[in-house]
């Protein structure tokens, strides 16, 4: 089963949300950080994508259609490669409003460098700290990381082919995007910091 939807866009710009969105509209199941949870297996597979090692994609999705959120907004330009027919979905928010939403959440473990205590902590420390070089407390290092990936995910595909999104922005551009009705009813809205913090999430670092 390809992928139809590929999510470029990091943790906490909304891919919780987004994840409802599309399979609302039709375009799931979706993946997510939040399935990593439910497959025993899947931590050793982001972990070897993260070494360089040569991973089954088709294997990884196994009834998926779309995907969204870490671990893969990390590898989106192999999975486009890898789905040439899929479309590329870049989420976005205000740089200073995601730090704060990470810091609160996702990044809210201090000790990022200490040794993993189990197979998905260790797999966020190499698929997603390590993008920040470790360095997701320093404000202005982690917001120039988020840039820069955005703006290469924006540089890398055709327009037709990309939508840069933002989730406040509602069904519109997205049924566009994907050419389909617009439903009725808002636009799902949730894992927000509140909601997030409420749970017990391990290591601190989870779906976002």
């Amino acid at each position: 089963m390809p992928l139809s939807v590929i999510g470029a866009g990091l943790g906490r710009t909304g891919t919780m949300s987004l994840k409802l969105a599309l399979e609302q509209l039709g375009f799931g199941p979706c993946y997510h950080m939040i399935e990593v949870f439910k497959d025993p297996a899947a931590p050793a597979r982001w972990e070897a994508a993260a070494d360089g090692e040569r991973v089954n994609w088709e294997e990884v999705f196994a009834g998926f259609t779309a995907t969204v959120d870490w671990p893969s907004a990390s590898f989106y330009k192999e999975l486009a490669a890898a789905y040439p027919q899929a479309k590329v979905i870049l989420t976005e928010r205000d740089p200073e409003e995601w730090y704060e939403s990470t810091q609160q959440t996702i990044f809210a473990i201090r000790d990022e460098r200490a040794a993993p205590t189990d197979a998905f902590v260790s797999m966020v420390r190499k698929v997603v700290y390590r993008m920040f070089d470790f360095r997701v407390h320093d404000r202005d290092w982690a917001i120039s990381v988020f840039g820069r990936h955005n703006a290469q995910a924006r540089a890398a595909f055709s327009p037709d082919r990309l939508l840069v999104y933002e989730v406040a922005q509602g069904w519109g551009p997205l049924c566009e995007f994907l050419g389909v009705p617009v439903p009725d009813g808002p636009m799902p809205k949730v894992n927000t910091t509140e909601e997030f913090r409420a749970r017990e999430v391990p290591g601190a670092v989870a779906a976002s």
